[in-house]
């Protein structure tokens, strides 16, 4: 946890009075269409009534395995995708709104707001623009009309992403990997947003280039006062970036802690298995393994009760029957909420 972000919580600056986005019961299910008139015969439910608030200012990474929902989460607070249902209350400058209710042409006026940076730097760009073609583009629809004043601009925000100016010139595939991710970056600032979806922004990249993204994207969240929601599978690169960590499973949340208190006191099983899995260099070193027993199942057809039971080592009778509903824990004046039977059943205990 950074140093700002603790002394946000101590001040008392963490509250609603300070929530950016709040999601309520978001789902966003993918009809399943079969037959000579293709009728709907079920849903793929990607994510399944989910309630977030996203805090202004903070970094919320949100981590799972492959296919838990982490994107489709991303995108359907961004409205790329139009969720099923829910609410994603948005707090503007004139107060707040429902991006899931709000007219296309409002949507669309307010999208400066709101911005992404893609997984792959390669196809995030389009190889017949140059660069300042694929730039210039968010300017113009945000107002710019002079291109002497949009060249100036872009500009302006390669040398903020450390590249040179004059490579507005060039073509995407004159660029390594992590120039064109920053070359990404750039685009999404470049109309001045607040909220920013971080999707997988380093994982398609080497190593020692990862270390100079974040460190990149943690110096503009500084100087621009941003938001990020960073989306990643890698827990060693979330630890080193979260204010505030999300983990994902089947399309639900089971955890919300901030980022010491989750490596700290993990509570979720299926957190402490995704822990038990990140490799420790020094060989001195041992870190028991947690296995998971099978595959995730189908979000077609989900499990009853607990999505996360049939992998579940300390699985109980009741977990196979009953949803686990949130349980919040106060440690040290910060808010840890699991979705766990057992961690509910011991909470119950230590308070008798």
């Amino acid at each position: 946890m950074t140093d700002q972000h603790q002394n946000q919580i101590q001040k008392g600056e963490y509250g609603d009075q300070n929530i950016l986005i709040k999601v309520r019961g978001l789902k966003t299910w993918y009809p399943i269409r079969t037959g000579l008139f293709k009728k709907i015969s079920g849903y793929v439910k990607a994510v399944d009534n989910v309630d977030l608030d996203i805090y202004r200012g903070e970094v919320l990474g949100v981590v799972g395995e492959s296919g838990c929902g982490k994107t489709t989460l991303g995108k359907s607070i961004l409205q790329l995708i139009k969720p099923y249902s829910g609410e994603v209350r948005y707090q503007f400058h004139d107060g707040e709104k429902n991006l899931c209710t709000m007219p296309k042409e409002k949507l669309d006026n307010v999208r400066n707001k709101l911005q992404i940076v893609f997984q792959d730097p390669y196809s995030s760009l389009n190889p017949a623009f140059t660069i300042f073609g694929s730039m210039e583009e968010p300017l113009i629809r945000f107002g710019m009309k002079s291109k002497s004043e949009r060249r100036r601009k872009v500009a302006e925000l390669l040398k903020e992403v450390n590249l040179p100016e004059n490579y507005m010139e060039r073509y995407p595939n004159e660029f390594s990997g992590g120039q064109r991710q920053r070359i990404g970056i750039a685009r999404a600032l470049s109309v001045d947003p607040e909220f920013v979806v971080c999707d997988e922004a380093v994982s398609a990249l080497d190593v020692s280039i990862q270390a100079q993204v974040l460190q990149l994207l943690i110096d503009l969240k500084k100087k621009r006062h941003l938001t990020y929601m960073f989306i990643t599978h890698n827990l060693s690169v979330v630890e080193y970036i979260s204010d505030r960590i999300v983990v994902m499973y089947l399309g639900h949340i089971v955890e919300v802690a901030d980022t010491d208190e989750l490596f700290q006191h993990t509570l979720h099983p299926y957190t402490k298995a995704l822990l038990s899995a990140i490799p420790i260099a020094d060989i001195n070193q041992r870190r028991k393994r947690i296995p998971l027993q099978g595959d995730v199942p189908s979000p077609v057809h989900p499990p009853n009760g607990c999505p996360f039971h049939p992998r579940c080592p300390q699985c109980m009778e009741i977990c196979k029957r009953v949803v686990p509903e949130p349980v919040t824990q106060i440690r040290n004046g910060r808010s840890h909420m699991v979705c766990c039977h057992l961690v509910k059943q011991q909470s119950e205990k230590e308070t008798v």
